[in-house]
């Protein structure tokens, strides 16, 4: 077994009272350093619900329309709702289509069924994705 060096052990020290006061001194002396803060975003809670509600249902609706049991995956396949809102009516649907190509079932009611529940969905920024 090699011996290992001293510098590679945890060390401990021990302060003196009178340490701990020059410490403290120096700190005084020295200006006030900015404290660093974490930027948070405030999220609107039942819009995120909401989101995640659509999410969870576009995923089973997807399993059932491409045949998949729970331990498979959906083939490949991003459908960004808020790609959609950026787009009108006709261009969501066109865009889901593009997008249901591979699918052998008929995709009309689950566009459908997506459609109305985006309604009245905002947009979330780029940050708040994140």
């Amino acid at each position: 077994m090699a011996a290992q060096s001293s510098s590679q052990q945890p060390r401990v020290m021990f302060r003196t009272p009178e340490e701990e006061e020059e410490e403290e001194e120096e700190e005084e002396e020295r200006p006030p350093q900015r404290r660093l803060s974490k930027l948070t975003i405030k999220y609107n809670r039942r819009d995120l619900q909401r989101r995640l509600d659509i999410e969870q249902w576009m995923e089973a609706q997807l399993q059932l329309l491409f045949d998949c049991d729970q331990d498979e995956e959906i083939p490949e396949l991003e459908i960004d709702v808020d790609e959609l809102l950026d787009l009108s009516d006709s261009e969501q649907r066109s865009r889901l289509n593009t997008l249901l190509q591979q699918c052998g079932k008929p995709t009309e009611d689950f566009i459908n069924g997506l459609l109305y529940r985006i309604k009245g969905i905002r947009k979330m920024s780029a940050q708040q994705r994140k």
